[in-house]
């Protein structure tokens, strides 16, 4: 028997954290998935039943679903729930748009190859905390 979702899922949540309550179990569910921890097809736990396993509201829960299915890191398939979606596919298309459409306004800006790179730096630094 396949283990529970929600245990696979290993979410703890930081209430000192300054990351939303969302933003963690979105973080959490998307490192795992990434990882290979959550493989594809892997079906999630109800809005309500993370919910309540983790003590949150489901709209704090949906809030965070919402978000990963826009990322592509999972799909909803109506009735049948939620699932891991294919790894890479729609974030990586996605990714790789934004930054076609970032080299064209850079070029429009005249900017030179290394203010672009420069800018993009700065950019994933002050993102990622780094």
């Amino acid at each position: 028997m396949p283990p529970n979702p929600v245990n696979a899922l290993d979410i703890d949540l930081d209430p000192g954290a300054p990351e939303a309550p969302y933003e963690q179990v979105r973080a959490r569910i998307a490192a795992l998935a990434r990882g290979g921890d959550l493989p594809t097809g892997y079906k999630l736990p109800t809005v309500r039943g993370l919910a309540e396993e983790l003590g949150l509201a489901a709209n704090t829960v949906a809030k965070a679903y919402r978000a990963l299915e826009a990322d592509g890191v999972i799909e909803t398939r109506g009735r049948n729930g939620t699932f891991i979606a294919a790894v890479g596919g729609v974030a990586e298309r996605e990714l790789a748009e934004a930054a076609q459409a970032f080299a064209a306004r850079a070029m429009r800006l005249d900017a030179g190859q290394d203010a672009a790179l420069s800018a993009v730096r700065d950019a994933l630094r002050a993102q990622y905390g780094g």
